[in-house]
């Protein structure tokens, strides 16, 4: 008797076990800067994105996938390459800012150009910081580049994907022609009258990287760093990772990787 109860509750042990395993990650991240297709989309940056700009942290499909929406329908805008995606002029090496918004243990950041893999960081399996930079060099691929950064997770089966446009190696102004010598003159030149000296002159403005109040009301594109403090729906709370805040990442569920509630 006791071992006809016991054999179905094995069974159902394993059942459990099985779904489980095939469950969502609970995580979510995405590449902040330079701008990912998703990033872009989040701050107005490309209009007409869909659900994307809401959730740009939520492009999760099966490991293994070489494209930007990770296979899920409702993202599939992030493929269609006929939108003329801006592209970001880099240098040759460019640091990758990946913002975790519901962080998880991590395999290993994976980056692809042209289907071919250019660098590996290995996650040890660790829980990853809220906020992680990698740099990858992109010297030996010139001109407008088309960067796959995925985010592989270390105990499920699925991975997280960002798309970013570069400009690897460009960037910078024409350099203006020097004017050709004016024709020589019949008549004398006059020296020019000297400019009257300046009194007063005005002293030097120092420059200071703009940053957010300690306090206050929380809102988009504002940078808060560690410590600060900002009130999101009647609830204060405390800033636990510097950044650059995003219409999507409000004090909520889907940002405590970035915000503590007080």
């Amino acid at each position: 008797m006791r071992r006809a109860i016991t054999y179905p509750l094995v069974a159902l042990g394993a059942a459990a076990s099985t779904i489980v395993v095939a469950s969502p990650a609970l995580a979510h991240g995405y590449v902040s800067s330079p701008p990912s297709r998703q990033s872009l989309c989040a701050t107005g940056g490309v209009a007409d994105c869909g659900q994307i700009q809401f959730e740009p942290q939520s492009v999760e499909g099966v490991k293994g996938l070489k494209s930007c929406d990770g296979g899920v329908a409702g993202f599939s805008v992030l493929s269609d390459e006929s939108r003329d995606w801006p592209a970001k002029s880099v240098a040759g090496k460019v640091t990758f800012t990946w913002v975790m918004t519901a962080r998880h243990r991590t395999s290993n950041w994976e980056y692809f150009v042209g289907g071919k893999k250019v660098a590996t960081v290995d996650g040890g399996n660790a829980q990853p910081d809220a906020v992680v930079n990698h740099t990858v060099d992109l010297s030996a691929f010139p001109g407008r580049q088309k960067v796959l950064a995925v985010w592989n997770i270390g105990d499920t089966a699925n991975a997280f994907y960002s798309c970013v446009d570069l400009n690897v190696g460009g960037g910078g102004g024409t350099v203006p022609s020097t004017p050709s010598d004016p024709p020589p003159s019949s008549e004398p030149t006059k020296p020019a009258d000297p400019k009257p000296a300046d009194p007063k002159p005005a002293p030097p403005v120092e420059e200071k990287p703009t940053q957010a109040p300690a306090k206050g009301d929380w809102a988009a594109n504002v940078s808060y760093k560690t410590g600060d403090k900002v009130k999101f729906k009647g609830q204060t709370y405390e800033c636990r990772q510097g950044h650059t805040s995003l219409s999507s990442w409000e004090p909520s569920i889907y940002t405590l990787a970035l915000w503590l509630p007080l």
